[in-house]
């Protein structure tokens, strides 16, 4: 994972970029209204506590100090966490902090490196091997940690180590080695036997392939490791049949054995539908159908299951095919601190970005090897319909629109992609909505609360729905006195829409029912003011204008005392007078 690169004022800048310079996909992570990054965020503790949470690695412009006292609450499991590191602000000082079994004393001294700055590497046993035993390379997994502690404690009371199989890695480490020692360095898929001279370390070579699903899958998985010998550490991936694609069971088992789930095309119909697919004959095949290297042994076992054993690590991405994942998201009204946690980690994740060439770009920064596939904004349905063809090859899709996807956007055109077609190979991608802040919610929060009681959200755009319908929709909402908010209130193709719909509007309401334009809300160029029912001129609206008109008890008082500025709320108690407050 790239590393997040966090700095708290303009004067990391520079050192920042270097740094961003050395990871793809870095990005830089700037106190807002304090620095300019890729990334704002408002308080350090909350942010450096959500990158800790996610397993980001952490490069922290700033003292030492203030990360430990930020993150010690976190502190709990020495094996899990990320990397950590505290950078002075003009690159004099490269402090690892956490993370010594993650990697974090290999980006000291790349980051050292680039800065020509000595690292402050403290550990042991970096300083006396250049290297850390406990902290193999990928694809490689410790069999224990605390034997492993063990192993380099004694190797720094002087005792010498010799190597039993593969471990390149170690070639130019050095180590004090002697062929006849008692200990060892054991690179193999077999359990470590507990021996407690030798230091186990488990290339990930092991494939399991399963016929079928079921609860206690992962528990047969363990067992048929066990029968074998095998390490659960050296799994590589569980395989299933494409068929089965989305069955929650096979996605359940994967994620208790901590693997990546794949999928492979046997052109056998009984692995999706007969009782037979329980047999491990059914299992084997699924393993014939891979890339797997023809010297590694097919091992069979109970429960519809066949292992296979290689003897190097296995790239998993080789493996048949990933579940593709299409992830419908909003990025809120386009300031990057509104833009949700959730939705932030959704474009992180994704090979792929779907949108209309406005909202692809107001996704940016993207990291380097993300596709745009950006398309004009009437496209909505052949948008879809694309983001359903590269997710069901197996990428990670997002589609991209401003606000809530859900509100006038692209969750609904999705979702009728779906429904319309009868491609299988759609209706198995792993399909997401995650929402966001909606312009009216924006806008809303910009005034005070108009939106606090009852409302409704209308959009002026007959492009989709007859304008009748829309008159019928905004007579029955100004009787029933709700707040309104309309979207897409007037274009160049329908300039009059607006007066008609408020010609309407007034039919029912008072002339001084307040109403709140918002223009670019959230955006550079921001602008908002409020007005009455009776004093709004179309003129003053434009595509890009949020209009919410107020019910009869929605008001508005002086900011701070001044009558400049208004708050505009609505109660949350009701009492209908027939006419606006304020």
């Amino acid at each position: 994972m790239p590393p997040a690169i966090v700095v708290l004022g303009p004067g990391a800048l520079a050192t920042a970029q270097r740094v961003k310079a050395l990871y793809e996909g870095a990005q830089i992570h700037a106190l807002q209204e304090r620095a300019h990054g890729d990334v704002a965020f408002g308080g350090l503790s909350d942010h450096l506590r959500e990158l800790y949470r996610r397993g980001t690695p952490i490069v922290a412009l700033c003292a030492a100090g203030i990360v430990i006292r930020c993150l010690a609450p976190l502190l709990a499991s020495k094996g899990v966490e990320p990397p950590v590191l505290a950078l002075a602000e003009d690159g004099s000082a490269v402090v690892p902090l956490l993370g010594g079994l993650t990697g974090v004393n290999v980006m000291a001294r790349e980051i050292g490196a680039a800065l020509q700055t000595a690292p402050a590497i403290t550990t042991s046993g970096e300083l006396r091997f250049g290297t850390c035993l406990l902290n193999p390379p990928e694809g490689y997994a410790l069999a224990s940690l605390a034997q492993g502690k063990r192993f380099v404690s004694d190797l720094l009371a002087g005792e010498a180590t010799r190597i039993e199989g593969a471990a390149p890695w170690l070639d130019t480490v050095n180590l004090p080695r002697d062929p006849e020692a008692r200990h060892a360095i054991r690179v193999s898929p077999h359990a470590w036997d507990g021996n407690p001279e030798h230091l186990v370390i488990h290339p990930r070579s092991v494939v399991a392939a399963a016929s079928e699903a079921h609860a206690l899958l992962a528990e047969h998985v363990r067992e048929a490791l066990s029968a074998n010998g095998i390490a659960q550490e050296a799994l590589a991936a569980l395989v299933a049949p494409a068929a089965r694609m989305g069955d929650a069971a096979f996605e359940r088992a994967a994620h208790a054995l901590d693997v990546p789930l794949r999928f492979a095309e046997t052109g056998d119909s009984t692995l999706a539908t007969d009782a037979d697919a329980a047999r491990a004959g059914n299992a084997t095949a699924l393993l014939d159908a891979l890339a797997l290297p023809a010297s590694a042994p097919r091992q069979a076992a109970e429960h519809g299951l066949a292992l296979c054993v290689a003897r190097e690590p296995i790239d998993t991405h080789t493996l048949g095919a990933a579940r593709g994942k299409l992830t419908v998201l909003g990025l809120g009204p386009g300031r990057a601190d509104l833009l949700t946690p959730m939705a932030r980690a959704a474009l992180d994740e994704a090979t792929d970005i779907v949108g209309y060439a406005t909202y692809v770009e107001m996704a940016g920064p993207l990291h380097p090897g993300q596709v745009r596939h950006a398309t004009d904004n009437r496209e909505e349905l052949q948008r879809a319909r694309h983001a359903f063809e590269l997710a069901s090859a197996g990428r990670r899709v997002a589609v991209v629109s401003s606000g809530d996807p859900g509100v006038f956007a692209m969750a609904a055109a999705v979702l009728e992609a779906l429904e319309s077609s009868d491609e299988p190979r759609w209706h198995r991608v792993e399909l997401a909505i995650v929402p966001g802040v909606s312009a009216a919610l924006a806008t809303a929060a910009r005034v005070g609360a108009p939106l606090g009681h009852d409302f409704c959200m209308l959009s002026l755009s007959d492009n989709l729905k007859p304008w009748s319908v829309i008159e019928q929709r905004l007579r029955h909402a100004a009787r029933a006195d709700l707040v309104m908010a309309f979207y897409n209130p007037i274009s160049r193709a329908r300039p009059w829409q607006l007066d008609r719909a408020l010609e309407i509007v007034r039919e029912a309401r008072a002339p001084g029912t307040r109403v709140v334009l918002g223009r670019d809300v959230g955006r550079p160029g921001e602008t908002l003011r409020t007005t009455t029912l009776g004093e709004l001129t179309s003129p003053e609206v434009d595509m890009r204008t949020m209009v919410i008109v107020g019910s009869s008890a929605t008001r508005g008082f002086p900011r701070g005392g001044s009558g400049e500025e208004e708050w505009i709320y609505t109660p949350r108690w009701y009492a209908h007078d027939g006419g606006a407050s304020g």
